[in-house]
């Protein structure tokens, strides 16, 4: 019998053009020699270009996908993305609470194509679970909203402060933690239209690599390399920010 593979709860919304979301979750977990789960967390309608509907599942139907992987096949590492609702997202946080394992949190706010994913309300809820995440994985504009860096200083959690959207041709990916010196990584940027799902790769890679047993600086680093060369290997498809090549890269 083989080793058991890691096993990953990704707790996202589905996309349904295969890109981002919990399609981008599996494919991640997958090539990188994880075992995948998900807990939906809404519908989407959208593609390369945007998205066109949005249709969140009710709470207690989420809690009961959590549940039943939790239950039966385990958890090592958790993935959250898109929540949709405070409502969701506090019975997320709600059911994490003591689960004894990493934890990554990207606080999907908005789509690559612009569309908003997250209100008001979420997003305060987004500081319970900043609290019980291993690691947070803002991206510029959702570090602003988050309150910037000094606010995330005083909360004394660990974030990886992401530089994609940043101006110039550099990319630097600060990883900050309470009473430590910050980790920097800056590389060139990969000039591409097709970054569709960038957030999701990167945080459900981080989110394999930790259950594996790797440190968290580790697991960046090494997440970092699978997205640029997913990035690298994107197979070019749809009219508007196109998805990655998850399969492509080995």
């Amino acid at each position: 019998m083989s080793a058991r593979p890691p096993r990953i709860l990704a707790i996202a919304g589905s996309d349904s053009s295969g890109g981002a979301g919990i399609q981008a979750d599996i494919k991640t977990i997958t090539m990188l020699g994880g075992y995948a789960m998900t807990a939906i967390t809404a519908i989407t309608a959208q593609n390369t270009r945007g998205v066109r509907a949005v249709e969140a599942l009710s709470p207690d139907l989420i809690a009961a996908q959590m549940d039943a992987c939790m239950e039966d096949i385990g958890v090592d590492a958790v993935k959250i993305g898109m929540l949709g609702s405070a409502d969701i997202a506090e019975v997320v946080a709600d059911r994490l609470e003591d689960l004894p394992c990493p934890i990554v949190f990207d606080p999907v706010m908005i789509a690559t194509s612009g569309s908003v994913l997250a209100d008001a309300a979420t997003i305060e809820v987004f500081e319970w679970l900043m609290d019980l995440a291993t690691l947070t994985t803002p991206n510029v504009p959702e570090l602003e909203a988050l309150g910037g860096a000094g606010k995330m200083a005083e909360r004394s959690i660990a974030y990886l402060a992401k530089g994609g959207d940043a101006d110039g041709p550099m990319v630097e990916d600060r990883l900050v933690r309470p009473s430590r010196e910050d980790r920097v990584w800056s590389e060139a940027r990969i000039v591409t239209k097709h970054t569709h799902g960038t957030g999701c790769t990167l945080s459900s890679a981080i989110a394999t690599h930790l259950a594996r047993g790797l440190t968290l600086e580790d697991a960046v680093a090494k997440s970092r390399q699978f997205v640029r060369a997913a990035l690298m290997s994107a197979p070019g498809l749809g009219f508007g920010n196109g998805p990655l090549g998850h399969q492509a890269v080995r």
